[in-house]
């Protein structure tokens, strides 16, 4: 009966009039009981089959739906492959969110630290711009220690004129190497002219065996002055400059300190009102957490003064020397000793030719 049913109505035939209505069928009232009863009374969807042909067709090709079993499956067009479809449900929904809410919670903890930080340095800037002007026009107080400024600007005093020794030897070095330079062309140049002139061939050789050995003994001397150069470039640029970068810091912790000092005692002349006795709590812990930073900087700051001259007297003992002797013995034609002064010292010279690159370097 219900392919009967199905058969009448793929094959019937509707009927237009011109108003576009349906016209009356005689067919529809049994129609309509047949679909009704197929309602009723039809078969389980679990044993519902699939034609595979056009309704009214044979019984070829029919599938049994209720013995295909399996997981969901979704199909995807663009790769003409079944793709199961899983993790669709509340779990998935509640993990999701949950995930979101966690990830936008720590977008939010980061932007309220950034704020705070910013907040905090705009407050210290401030402050310390403020006592910064009122020193300037002598209208804020500063704290000072006369014994320990004092030290700071024999230092500084003492790198300006080092710093003067240090481009004054290098300038020595270069004129020095250009002469060493000079000396050895013209030693080569009268070798080569006593190989040509037989007549001057002695005169020519006693030159040069002459300008051979000032080149030699230049040289020599070249290497006790560029250990001078690199000792005291050391210790201006390295040794000094780090000592300066401390007292830098330590004078940008009595800036922050002072700016903190005076605005606590800004606020203990005011009220003590409920609203001040807050602020001026607030107030004496960052004036503490300053102080001590401030006396933890000026202690690193005494105690790398004391190291310093320390080192400087013993490393400009020993260069002073050197540059000395070295000095001494190449003006007074003296070569051995000239040689002795680079032992004594450590000092070994470069072969000719060992800054140059070698043939597979230069590919």
């Amino acid at each position: 009966m219900t392919d009967n049913v199905m058969s009448k109505a793929a094959t019937m035939e509707i009927p237009i009039n011109s108003n576009g209505g349906t016209g009356a069928l005689a067919e529809d009232d049994s129609l309509e009981q047949d679909l009704q009863q197929v309602m009723v009374s039809g078969p389980n969807l679990n044993e519902t089959s699939i034609v595979s042909g056009g309704y009214g067709g044979t019984a070829e090709g029919i599938i049994p739906t209720g013995s295909v079993k399996g997981p969901a499956v979704h199909y995807n067009p663009d790769f003409n492959k079944r793709i199961p479809v899983t993790g669709f449900g509340p779990n998935m929904n509640h993990s999701t969110s949950s995930s979101s809410m966690t990830a936008e919670e720590a977008t939010r903890g980061v932007a309220v630290e950034k704020y705070e930080a910013v907040k905090k340095w705009g407050l210290n800037t401030y402050k310390c711009t403020k006592q910064m002007i009122s020193e300037r026009f002598g209208r804020g107080s500063r704290t000072v220690d006369l014994e320990l400024e004092a030290q700071i600007d024999v230092l500084r005093d003492t790198k300006r004129k080092y710093e003067n020794v240090l481009r004054l030897a290098k300038a020595l070095t270069n004129h020095f190497y250009n002469m060493v330079q000079t000396q050895h062309a013209l030693g080569d140049t009268f070798a080569d002219l006593s190989q040509k002139s037989p007549e001057l061939r002695d005169e020519f050789g006693y030159n040069a065996e002459t300008q051979k050995l000032l080149c030699k003994n230049g040289e020599t001397l070249l290497g006790a002055i560029n250990f001078f150069v690199s000792s005291i470039n050391t210790l201006v640029n390295k040794t000094m400059e780090d000592t300066l970068m401390t007292i830098r810091m330590y004078e940008n912790a009595r800036l922050e300190f002072d700016a903190y000092r005076s605005d606590l005692e800004e606020l203990s002349l005011g009220p003590r009102d409920a609203v001040t006795m807050a602020r001026m709590e607030a107030a004496q812990e960052q004036f503490e957490v300053h102080k001590e930073k401030y006396e933890r900087l000026r202690s690193d700051v005494t105690i790398k003064l004391k190291f310093l001259e320390e080192n400087k007297v013993k490393v400009m003992h020993k260069q002073l020397l050197l540059f000395h002797n070295a000095i001494s013995a190449y003006f007074a034609g003296n070569q051995q000793q000239l040689e002795e002064t680079l032992k004594q010292f450590s000092i070994k010279l470069k072969p000719p030719g060992a800054d140059k690159p070698s043939w597979l370097e230069e590919q």
